[in-house]
C-alpha cells in the first residue's frame, strides 16, 4: 500500500468507529454495559477493546511495548469511551498522514501482552490494525441488533458512498 491509501484506510477506520460510537449512544447504560457473551462481554468492552488496541499499537509504533490494554473499567459509560477514543484517534491520524513509502517497509520490533517479540513491516501492522477494527466493529453491529438498537453499517463501500454524497439507504 501507499502512504495515500494508508491514510485513506484511517480516514475510513476513524468513520466507522464514530458511526459505530453514535449508534451506541441508543443504549441505556445497562445495555451499553450487558454481558452478552460475545470475544468481549459487553458493546462498552468491545469499544473500549477496539479503542485500546488502536492506543497500543500507536505505542508500540513509538518504539513502546505496554504490558497491558486500557482497562474497561476505566470507561463506565458512553462519554468517558468517546473522550479517550478522540484522543488516540487524533494521535493515531497524525502519525498516519506523516508516513511515507519508506517509512510503510521500515520493520518495526516490538513486544506482545505476554512479553514475546515479532518483527512486521510498519505497513503490514497498519492493514492489520483496521482489519481489526473491523472485525470488531462488526460484532458491536450484531450486539446493538442483539439489544434491539438501530445497527448501522460500517462497511468501505458504504464510506465511499458518503464520501459521494449518496444518502442512506
Amino acid at each position: 500500500m501507499t502512504p495515500e491509501e494508508i491514510r485513506v484506510l484511517y480516514e475510513f477506520d476513524a468513520w466507522a468507529n464514530h458511526r459505530l460510537l453514535d449508534a451506541a449512544a441508543a443504549l441505556t447504560p445497562a445495555q451499553f454495559t450487558r454481558d452478552l457473551g460475545s470475544s468481549f462481554p459487553s458493546v462498552r468492552d468491545t469499544l473500549v477493546h477496539i479503542m485500546g488496541a488502536e492506543w497500543i499499537w500507536h505505542e508500540r509504533l513509538r518504539g513502546k511495548s505496554p504490558g497491558n490494554l486500557l482497562p474497561t473499567a476505566d470507561f463506565p459509560n458512553l462519554g468517558s469511551v468517546r473522550t479517550r477514543w478522540a484522543e488516540v484517534e487524533r494521535d493515531l491520524q497524525e502519525f498516519v498522514r506523516a508516513l511515507s513509502q519508506d517509512d510503510l517497509k521500515c520493520k518495526i520490533e516490538y513486544r506482545n501482552l505476554r512479553g514475546n517479540t515479532f518483527v512486521y513491516p510498519l505497513g503490514s501492522i497498519l492493514q492489520h490494525l483496521a482489519n481489526h477494527g473491523s472485525y470488531h466493529r462488526g460484532q458491536v453491529v450484531t450486539m446493538l441488533r442483539q439489544l434491539g438498537a438501530k445497527a448501522t453499517s460500517t462497511d468501505w463501500l458504504r464510506y465511499l458512498d458518503t464520501l459521494a454524497g449518496q444518502p442512506e439507504e
